[in-house]
């Protein structure tokens, strides 16, 4: 049987929008600078803290850069499915740092409740108004990307909350602007929170289940059985995984009972029938079977 063609290294989500990342993490940056600027002297926290959250959203999107450039480095004798996993540990920890900058927020929010200063409302505005069509650029730069990669969804995410704690800023602003209610400020603040949290939740899960190898939710199991016993020459399936290696990049591995009379001729044709079946039904593009003849029980082997 001939062997099977290597994973390729360069079609990840991350790596084709590299050039986007970059460009995002230049915005980012600038605004994080203006931003940090403008809390200070404003003394608003609700600047300070979506400052705050634009400092992880600098170093995340640093990370997902570094990890979008880790993946499309070639496999190694070491490592022979590559630095893929990088993107899903990138994810991993931004989604760790979201959570830690959330709870930062609400503790700052809390304190502020007891006794809200007062705050410079028209250059808060100012800021916030860059941040917003900074923001927007950024969300629109990254969205293609975020439906193929976990790495860029955790970056889209962050840009995402970032855009919301632009308008929750503005809003705050104009409140006190025009009512001189100063906890607007900090309930703006909470408000930025919260949005966070649950979204992040989602990121870290999805993170997770891939470290896993949990089987990918959008595949039914059963159904990717079906299809290779329906495939016809297969009497029985056993030790049957389906893993996702990196975002948009997922794998199944099965043992394969055949029909008797089979040879190998025969099953090299099935293996490649049932390859593009899972191609074209299920989106895996990388299939490992094992071949078996009749009579072979699943208990003869370990899972």
């Amino acid at each position: 049987m001939p062997d099977e063609p290597a994973i390729p290294v360069s079609g990840t989500g991350s790596s084709l929008d590299r050039g986007k990342l970059r460009k995002v993490f230049a915005l980012t940056f600038s605004y994080f600078i203006v931003e940090v600027i403008g809390g200070l002297v404003t003394g608003s926290l609700a600047l300070l803290a979506d400052a705050a959250h634009m400092l992880t959203d600098v170093g995340g999107l640093a990370l997902a850069l570094f990890a979008s450039w880790m993946s499309s480095k070639p496999a190694t004798p070491a490592r022979t499915y590559g630095y893929y996993r990088v993107e899903i540990f990138a994810a991993l920890i931004n989604a760790v740092v979201l959570f830690g900058i959330s709870f930062w927020i609400l503790y700052e929010a809390w304190q502020r409740f007891r006794d809200p200063p007062a705050v410079s409302s028209l250059p808060m505005l100012a800021v916030a108004a860059v941040g917003l069509v900074i923001n927007i650029l950024g969300m629109r730069m990254l969205k293609k990307g975020s439906e193929e990669s976990l790495n860029m969804r955790g970056a889209y995410f962050e840009v995402v909350s970032d855009l919301l704690g632009s308008i929750g800023v503005i809003v705050a602003g104009v409140i006190m602007l025009t009512t001189g209610w100063y906890y607007a400020d900090p309930v703006f603040s909470v408000v930025i929170g919260l949005f966070i949290l649950p979204r992040t939740w989602k990121l870290m899960f999805e993170a997770v289940d891939i470290l896993l190898e949990a089987t990918p939710a959008r595949i039914n199991l059963a159904e990717v059985e079906k299809a290779l016993l329906v495939s016809g020459g297969v009497t029985a399936v056993h030790d049957l995984h389906v893993w996702t290696i990196t975002s948009g990049m997922d794998a199944v591995s099965a043992h394969l009972v055949l029909v008797p009379g089979a040879t190998l001729e025969t099953g090299w044709e099935l293996v490649q029938t049932i390859r593009e079946r899972l191609r074209k039904d299920f989106d895996i593009a990388h299939a490992t079977l094992q071949l078996e003849p009749p009579g072979v029980m699943p208990e003869q082997y370990f899972i």
